[in-house]
């Protein structure tokens, strides 16, 4: 039987270091919780001072070229030369341009009509059409306001000699903007729908990251093992009743989203469930693996934070994915919620088919394939 201190002893030196050194011992031999402690300021140092840029530059741009004059290529040069637009592709039609905004492939399309150099110089102020995917706001307000100064730069440089009156006030022709999918600019369009992909992540790694651990500290590990179960039928078993939680939680942002946001709802009911089984695979076989590699619960957590983190700041849900540079829109192309945001927004504000949203479901089936894989490896390892 143990003995107190005697109580004129109440505090002693010796006594408190030595309960200072365990401290520091438990923490070097728990690997996790010190990557933890030095892991998150560099990562947070890292994003916010390198990726993180609510003015992004060098966004896609394609053309739609009607009219090949001297005018229309240096109007083209003077987009690529405010470092707002990067020219990408020349397209045939109005088709083309549509589906490449509707698949993100462009950020902006700017169409050039026929016989425009020629409205020109008639002094017709003839207009340039320039459609935006306007589903994220920030990512092209400061370009769109940029495209006024274009056209009077134009102006000075190529109207000259006879034709240098045309190049005083008004301008001699017009950029007309077309903000497609959320045309007043709408905040809530672009994050609301972007909320069901963070909810889904946070709440599924978190619940099925602790599944296994808890079965390890509560002792019903040595149960499961004595079953006559293959490692996969475990995953997949301990996996299915969170996918209708997964998806109860979607019906419920759902509803909030078109009936207290007023999100509109463009597309398919259907394609937006499919989606949502898939992504929400992608996020089981992550908790199951975290579940696999951590020792505890608290490894658990603390491993989900890990994943979460990269998640939010580099999926385009909180910044413009493009304002990144590429070393973060690489690792934000690896995470499964950034191409889920893009599905769910496509699907809410621009009506996106299957053709239009497979550039951005097949990297989610990757993406669950490979890391079911890896937790049933890990899983077996758990065994030994």
């Amino acid at each position: 039987m143990s003995q107190k201190p005697p109580a004129h002893a109440w505090f002693s030196f010796a006594r408190w270091w030595a309960m200072v050194t365990k401290e520091f011992l438990q923490l070097r031999r728990d690997r996790v919780t010190f990557a933890m402690i030095v892991g998150i300021p560099i990562i947070q140092l890292t994003l916010f001072g390198y990726a993180i840029n609510t003015d992004p530059k060098h966004m896609p741009t394609a053309v739609i070229v009607g009219d090949r004059s001297e005018l229309t290529r240096s109007f083209i040069a003077a987009m690529r030369n405010s470092e707002y637009f990067r020219i990408t592709e020349e397209l045939a039609d109005e088709e083309a341009g549509r589906r490449a905004l509707a698949q993100g492939s462009a950020q902006f399309v700017l169409s050039i009509p026929a016989g425009f150099t020629q409205g020109v110089l008639r002094g017709e102020r003839p207009a340039l059409l320039l459609e935006a995917d306007a589903s994220d706001p920030t990512a092209t307000g400061a370009a769109l306001a940029a495209t006024s100064q274009l056209v009077a730069a134009v102006a000075r440089k190529d109207l000259t000699g006879p034709h240098i009156a045309l190049a005083a006030s008004p301008p001699p022709f017009d950029v007309t903007v077309h903000r497609l999918y959320n045309p007043e600019s709408v905040t809530q369009y672009n994050i609301v729908p972007g909320l069901m992909g963070v909810i889904l992540t946070m709440t599924l790694v978190m619940m099925t990251g602790l599944a296994i651990t808890r079965e390890r500290e509560r002792g019903t590990m040595e149960n499961l093992l004595a079953m006559p179960l293959t490692p996969l039928e475990v995953m997949t078993g301990k996996i299915v009743p969170y996918i209708a939680i997964g998806l109860i939680q979607a019906t419920i942002i759902l509803l909030a989203a078109s009936y207290v946001f007023a999100v509109p709802f463009v597309g398919s009911v259907t394609a937006l469930y499919a989606a949502s089984l898939l992504f929400i695979a992608c996020q089981l076989t992550v908790g199951i693996t975290l579940s696999s590699l951590a020792a505890n619960q608290l490894q658990a957590m603390q491993l989900t934070f890990f994943y979460f983190l990269p998640n939010i700041l580099l999926s385009g849900f909180m910044f413009p994915f493009r304002g990144m540079p590429e070393w973060a829109q690489w690792l934000g192309g690896i995470l499964p919620l950034t191409y889920f945001n893009r599905v769910v927004r496509g699907i809410l504000l621009k009506g996106n088919d299957w053709p239009d949203l497979w550039p951005s479901l097949w990297p989610l089936m990757v993406f669950a394939l490979v890391v079911m894989a890896i937790a049933v490896k890990f899983y077996r390892r758990t065994l030994d």
